[in-house]
């Protein structure tokens, strides 16, 4: 299949001009006739009324736009850390992105967790380094910190084009594909740009970024390397036939350059999209879906779950086949059908209904109403799973209970509907005190969520502080032998089991094994013995927490012909895991969070001092500009209240921005804390 449809998303760290650049292609491309800015809640892809009172993206947006003849499907996602799921689910179904760069921050940390993420997908992209209007702008700097940060290859398509004396900031840039000038007369949207010759003092710079831009296309098809090795120059045409092939393979990430906030850069990196990234089927992720055409049994991926005063709508990508209203599918998820009542292709906050998909669309499905995020949807004749989208563990917690009486009605199912469009945010009940516990990744999305139980499901609720969700594990090996015995005079309870656990590595969750032999146990007893575990490993031992990163194996074990029960050997199990957690060296595991610091040096010496108070370890230090990052390994359960103390510390100069890190034992000191609390 190489349909002219392009599925990109547009990705970046928080403030490096990611929605600036979506509402600007919008408005070149011709779907927009105004142009929409982020400072004045104008813009058509944050249409949320959140997003435009914090100035921030919070969900992912999908709109469709056309560019000489190619239509692009085009998500926004947030940049925020609190919101990677939406990067997440997005890049799982896209098939290429263009990931964004503040010019002059360089590479901050949300974009090395999206780079990570688009390798972990296979995602092809491009890189557009933006904001090159601001003073302390550098682009080649960016460059070399893609290569050391990212362990990327960064291929520059474009350079800058430097201002001359009579020209002040960034005008435009130099093409190195078509050795020429693209120079824009002006910020005003729509201004256009002309093209002209290379300056006699930047000809030796792009001569030399042209040559290695040749050397890389000759390495991706052999057909050029002949003509390359005598010497002659490549045409405009055999540099792009080889730009495309590199970047699908994953070889190279093409490079532009440009201001979105100037209107300056815009047109060529929509050339670039068209030009370099994939169309459907172009790069197989799935191995089961080879021959992913139209005409083959449907396989589709939901992606994203939003619920509002009109229904549940879902959002698919289908892979292969055609999907049409009144369609029964199979949820091959969890082995229920499905019928489709209608389809929408989405423009931001607008639908448009559509009479059929086809493998390659990304659009909404209204009338599913077991689907969740990550569900595969097939042909219920060609049952097809395929990978999930995985969920990152939440790291923070809060109770919640409702105000009044009418409340109280109304908030178990606003909480599902919640969760149902939020995989990240974990819903449980505290066994010890009855309070409800959200779980999520972040201060900031815990906020949100809970303004949208007002807002939109109008349910009022109290709110307690955030707590630090940690974890329980164990640093030993250990067995136990149990027996459940229990006589109330009717038929009793007999189940004997030998248990032992073991340690394992950090974000090895639980896993469980069974290696009895010779009948001691009935099979059909086994899946209750793990049931009983796992509940038990949930509720947790030490302190309430779940436990993660160790193994349970059922080594040996007793029954009772008349007296042994599923029920039996579940409680059993869970009883048998609790006594020998307790004998296991029990830990209290807290999440550690990744810091990163920008201060101006004046105030260094406090920032590190007061990272150190906070139990921080200090991982490195290094130059930005004229600033100094800082980055490091901080205990999540000291960073409440940083934004003040930093604010205070630097006279509000500095900045900071924190994404989980790894699970770390707690010192006895937090664990005594914890446990009296």
């Amino acid at each position: 299949m190489n349909r002219q449809l392009r599925n990109i998303g547009i990705i970046a760290h928080v403030d490096a001009g990611k929605t600036t650049t979506t509402e600007r292609i919008l408005y070149y491309a011709g779907a927009t006739h105004r142009v929409g800015e982020v400072h004045s809640g104008t813009t058509v892809m944050d249409f949320d009324p959140q997003e435009r009172k914090r100035g921030i993206t919070i969900n992912s947006a999908a709109t469709t736009v056309f560019w000489n003849g190619v239509q692009i499907n085009l998500i926004d996602t947030p940049g925020h850390i609190d919101f990677n799921i939406e990067v997440n689910r997005s890049l799982r179904v896209l098939d290429g992105a263009v990931v964004v760069f503040d010019g002059v921050a360089g590479v901050e940390p949300q974009t090395e967790t999206n780079w990570r993420l688009a390798d972990q997908y296979g995602v092809p992209r491009l890189a557009f380094i933006n904001k090159l209007d601001r003073v302390g702008a550098d682009f080649l700097r960016t460059v070399g910190m893609m290569r050391e940060r990212l362990s990327g290859r960064p291929l520059l398509l474009q350079l800058p084009l430097a201002a001359d004396d009579r020209e002040e900031g960034f005008r435009g840039v130099i093409d190195l594909v078509g050795m020429r000038t693209l120079v824009w007369a002006s910020d005003k949207a729509g201004a256009g740009y002309a093209v002209g010759d290379i300056p006699e003092s930047q000809q030796a710079l792009a001569r030399q970024y042209r040559a290695a831009l040749e050397e890389a296309a000759a390495e991706q098809d052999e057909s050029l390397l002949p003509a390359w090795l005598e010497g002659q120059a490549l045409t405009a045409d055999e540099l792009r036939g080889a730009i495309r092939k590199g970047t699908l393979s994953g070889a190279f990430v093409p490079v532009l350059a440009g201001s979105a906030f100037r209107n300056k850069g815009v047109e060529p990196l929509l050339d670039a999209v068209v030009a370099y990234l994939p169309a459907p089927g172009e790069v197989r992720k799935d191995e089961a879906l080879a021959g992913a055409d139209a005409d083959g049994p449907l396989a589709a991926l939901a992606f994203k779950v939003v619920s509002d005063d009109h229904g549940t709508l879902v959002f698919v990508r289908v892979y292969r086949g055609r999907l049409r209203p009144g369609d029964t599918v199979l949820n091959a998820s969890n082995g229920r059908r499905e019928r489709v009542s209608r389809l929408y292709e989405i423009h931001a906050d607008k639908r448009e209904e559509r009479e059929s998909l086809e493998a390659g669309d990304i659009a909404g499905v209204l009338g599913l109403k077991d689907t969740l995020t990550g569900d595969s949807l097939s042909d219920p004749a060609h049952p097809l799973l395929l990978e999930k989208i995985e969920v990152p563990e939440p790291v923070i917690d809060v109770a919640i209970e409702p105000r009044t009486q009418a409340d109280q009605q109304g908030l178990g199912k606003a909480l599902q509907a919640l969760c149902r469009e939020d995989p990240s945010l974990r819903l449980r009940q505290d066994p010890e005190t009855g309070q409800t516990i959200l779980s999520g990744m972040g201060e900031l999305q815990l906020e949100v969520s809970l303004e949208k139980l007002r807002s939109r499901h109008r349910v009022d609720v109290v709110v307690g502080r955030p707590q630090v969700a940690y974890r329980e594990t164990i640093s030993a090996l250990r067995e136990v032998t149990h027996v459940h015995r229990k006589q109330t005079g009717g038929p009793g309870q007999f189940a004997e089991l030998k248990l032992r656990l073991e340690p394992l590595p950090r974000g090895e969750g639980l896993r469980f094994e069974d290696r009895v032999s010779g009948g001691a146990i009935p099979r059909e007893f086994i899946p209750a013995v793990e049931a009983g575990v796992r509940r038990a490993a949930e509720a947790g031992v030490l302190a309430g927490f779940p436990a993660v990163d160790l193994q349970a194996t059922l080594l040996d074990g007793g029954f009772h012909e008349k007296d042994s029960s599923a029920l039996a050997f579940e409680l059993a199990a869970a009883a048998a895991f609790r006594e020998a957690f307790m004998k296991a060296g029990p830990l209290l595991l807290e999440p550690v969070m990744a810091v990163e610091v920008v201060t101006p040096p004046d105030y260094l010496g406090d920032c590190i001092g007061d990272l150190s108070r906070r139990r921080g370890e200090i991982r490195a230090q290094a130059h930005r500009g004229n600033a100094v990052v800082v980055e490091a390994w901080v205990p999540l359960g000291e960073m409440f209240g940083y934004i003040g103390t930093l604010r205070s510390l630097s006279s509000g100069r500095a900045q900071f921005t924190m994404q989980f890190g790894h699970y770390a034992a707690a010192p006895a000191a937090v664990t005594n804390r914890v446990l009296a609390r």
